[in-house]
């Protein structure tokens, strides 16, 4: 039975930080694992997991950068992972396995976002393999090394308001869109959790995908400054638009659904500003919600499926 996206009051909303949705919660003994978690909103997740006593793994690509940007954060390891590189999930998950490490929190955070056109592997479209085909293998590689009561949070985005799945041409070999590759890859990330949630549900393994909200951080690092005002980002003065968030108040959304006892018994939910959200009433991306292609469970199964064959990873 799939989640009803209706907000459950947790008492949180856009405002709250990261640190905020922490109050009262010890994650000593525990580990996480945050893809991307040494830029934007992943380190923003990182330092808050970390201060909550968590041991936090940053698998990064940069390595060195990593190890820079997560120097003063206790607890936090970096090891070497290319989302794009199927060969690099099966060395990073094997090696975790290997050295008998589990997990009870997976933060699919690392992301692309309005690229140019790239290939990677295959010929696969560069936002579809990052942002979800790179997570769903490697989701899947370490499922024996995730504990009773794991949490898997795929950090989405009301981008997904402009594509569905485009099944008919997921890779765009028909004609590149830099904002409908990204879309459809947020909207695999939401299906991902959807469909990993009832997977995983008999094992007490739970999955959310997020919106973190509107967010100035690295990952506009394709969208030249001179367009941020026009696509309503940014004010005349260079500074973040009204409603943007903090990338301490866009980590939240992600954290709190990596933890919070609120969301037992809500599994697969899409969330926003720190609690369910609502299904999309309007087209207006900044105040969110959720459209009904992103929930829809027959598509979670379709690209569920899919990704496995294209990854060869089915680990459920």
């Amino acid at each position: 039975m799939i989640t009803e996206q209706q907000k459950i009051g947790t008492g949180f909303g856009a405002h709250s930080t990261a640190d905020d949705v922490l109050v009262g919660i010890d994650l000593t003994g525990t580990t996480a694992l945050v893809t991307g978690g040494y830029s934007g909103l992943g380190l923003a997740a990182t330092r808050a997991l970390a201060g909550a006593g968590a041991r936090v793994i940053v698998p990064a690509r940069r390595t060195a950068t990593a190890r820079e940007a997560v120097r003063d954060v206790p607890g936090a390891e970096v090891l070497p992972l290319d989302l794009a590189n199927l060969e690099s999930v099966r060395i990073f998950a094997e090696r975790l396995l290997d050295a008998g490490r589990t997990l009870d929190v997976v933060l699919a955070n690392a992301g692309i976002m309005a690229c140019p056109e790239t290939r990677v592997g295959p010929g696969w479209e560069a936002h579809f393999a990052v942002n979800h085909l790179g997570h769903h293998a490697l989701v899947n590689r370490l499922r024996p090394g995730l504990a009773p009561g794991a949490r898997v949070v795929a950090v989405a985005s009301s981008g997904h308001f402009l594509s569905d799945i485009r099944w008919d041409d997921i890779h765009f070999r028909t004609g590149y869109d830099r904002w409908l590759a990204y879309a459809q890859s947020k909207t695999a990330n939401a299906l991902f959790a959807v469909h990993l949630d009832r997977l995983g549900a008999a094992s007490d393994l739970h999955a959310f995908a997020v919106h973190p909200g509107s967010i100035l951080t690295p990952l506009q690092r394709h969208v030249p400054r001179e367009d941020w005002a026009g696509l309503g980002w940014a004010a005349a003065d260079g500074r973040p638009a009204e409603g943007f968030k903090t990338p301490e108040q866009g980590a939240a959304t992600a954290v709190w659904a990596a933890t919070s006892p609120l969301l037992d018994g809500h599994g697969g939910a899409y969330c926003q500003d720190c609690d369910l959200a609502e299904p999309a009433a309007t087209e207006d991306m900044l105040i969110g919600g959720v459209k009904p292609w992103a929930r829809d469970p027959g598509a979670a199964a379709r690209l569920w499926d899919l990704s496995a064959e294209l990854t060869g990873t089915h680990a459920f």
